[in-house]
């Protein structure tokens, strides 16, 4: 499962596969416009994260890091909604993982300065949708949990991970 968490609009997507074969199991968006204050928002990520998890048990999930623009308070915000959905994570004893934004995109869309429209382009045509998502916020939490399977699946630099690699049947050695 991939998360893009907001204060706002927090994307959620769960896919499953290979780094050479993945689907859409779902995709949406927590809309939190309708809550007036930081502490209800936080609420609502927690219980709807909670239910999300109920409903299809991800084996793990993987996190959008909040990145620091110009406004600090937003980052602030974002690690706030960031470990709401954690907290939700934890009680359902779900590993957690995260990811930069750069990495996501770059694992996406070849490029880390990628626009949102571009990497909902390219999730569209990994997960062969018939229709680009809508909500930015819900293609984005996909592209998290596209990246997420993409590192877990490719061997990474170093003896250590070529050997757990090849223990876990990722890499076929002839």
């Amino acid at each position: 499962m991939g998360i893009d968490p907001g204060t706002h609009v927090m994307g959620y997507g769960l896919i499953k596969g290979t780094s050479t074969k993945v689907e859409v199991i779902a995709y949406g968006a927590l809309n939190l416009e309708g809550y007036l204050t930081q502490e209800l928002k936080l609420e609502q990520i927690f219980q709807q994260t909670l239910q999300i998890l109920n409903t299809y048990h991800p084996d793990e999930i993987a996190f959008e890091t909040p990145f620091y623009g110009k406004n600090a308070q937003a980052m602030l915000k974002l690690g706030r909604a960031q470990g709401a959905g954690m907290a939700a994570a934890l009680m359902c004893k779900i590993p957690i993982i995260e990811y930069a934004p750069r990495r996501i995109k770059q694992a996406v869309t070849g490029h880390g300065n990628a626009s949102k429209e571009q990497v909902a382009y390219m999730v569209a045509s990994i997960l062969q949708l018939t229709n680009i998502p809508t909500q930015l916020d819900s293609s984005d939490a996909l592209a998290v949990a596209i990246c997420h399977i993409y590192q877990r699946n490719s061997p990474k630099k170093g003896k250590q991970n070529w050997s757990q690699a090849i223990k876990e049947g990722r890499v076929k050695i002839a």
